[in-house]
């Protein structure tokens, strides 16, 4: 049942989050006047029968300073697998058995920021454990989406997530990027949200507390990769044609979140609190 090992997966996705929330109000405070604060909210799903199927927190911070909209959500969810999860699953992942046993867990934490200044780039951080009784697996990772690119700020995220990565295996970042250019990839505009990062899912060597200590340093990665550079650019100017662009970019953010996004589908499709689940699309848009 791997109980001890939940815990600890679950316990290190609060951690995560908490040190994240903290980091993101200690932007908010150095940018002067009133700073913007997370919404706390309990979220909880109930089974088909009405019994207790888990939850988590959804934290959300709307019209900050620095942060125009960010969601920081951590959840611990079981159950049993509805037909179509059940199909998906055991066609990506050639587990046999899932109808016999359906029962999962998945616990992890998920994270969006849309900003106030078109010069800061929005970033999307991941890392979460699934478990059936046919097997368990890590997946997530981070990535950029500026509207405006600045080479440095890409090549410095990019650098932290393989200092990263490197440690565990110097094949890791490469191959992680890859798979991030062509999952963020949106096939009907014909490029990709951002800059990229690194994403993986399935991932499983065989070793629980190897691959454990892995996704733990994806997740401490991301605030060395993404808070300096908002500190470099929340003090920039912007005018009209800045937030233009930003609006048209993140119309291409939610077109991926709502098409293509695995989380997305996944959170619906088991019956988590939607607000929750759809928290990554931005508070404004704009399709021209």
């Amino acid at each position: 049942m791997m109980d001890g090992e939940k815990a600890r997966a679950s316990a290190w996705f609060r951690e995560l989050r908490d040190s994240i929330v903290a980091a993101f109000e200690g932007l908010e405070d150095r940018a002067g006047g009133t700073p913007g604060r997370f919404d706390v909210t309990e979220t909880r799903r109930s089974a088909p029968d009405g019994g207790d199927a888990g939850g988590g927190l959804m934290s959300v911070m709307r019209g900050g300073r620095v942060f125009e909209k960010v969601g920081v959500n951590v959840s611990t969810v079981y159950g049993t697998l509805g037909e179509r999860a059940q199909m998906a699953m055991a066609a990506r992942r050639g587990l046999p058995g899932m109808a016999d046993d359906p029962r999962f867990w998945a616990s992890g934490i998920s994270l969006v920021a849309h900003m106030q200044n078109p010069h800061c780039p929005a970033v999307h951080m991941n890392t979460r454990m699934f478990w059936t009784p046919h097997g368990w697996w890590f997946g997530g990772g981070s990535d950029l989406n500026p509207c405006i690119e600045y080479a440095e700020d890409t090549a410095h995220f990019h650098g932290v997530q393989k200092a990263h990565c490197d440690p565990h295996g110097t094949d890791l970042y490469p191959r992680f990027k890859a798979w991030a250019d062509e999952y963020f990839y949106i096939p009907h505009r014909g490029r990709a949200r951002g800059v990229g990062g690194i994403f993986l899912d399935d991932y499983n060597t065989g070793d629980w507390a190897a691959d454990f200590a892995f996704i733990r340093d994806v997740g401490q990665a991301f605030l060395p990769a993404f808070v300096p550079l908002v500190e470099k650019r929340m003090g920039m100017g912007w005018g009209e044609a800045e937030k233009d662009a930003q609006l048209v970019h993140r119309g291409l953010y939610a077109e991926y979140n709502l098409v293509y996004d695995r989380g997305t589908k996944f959170g619906l499709e088991t019956g988590h609190d939607a607000n929750a689940v759809l928290m990554s699309l931005p508070p404004l848009a704009k399709w021209v």
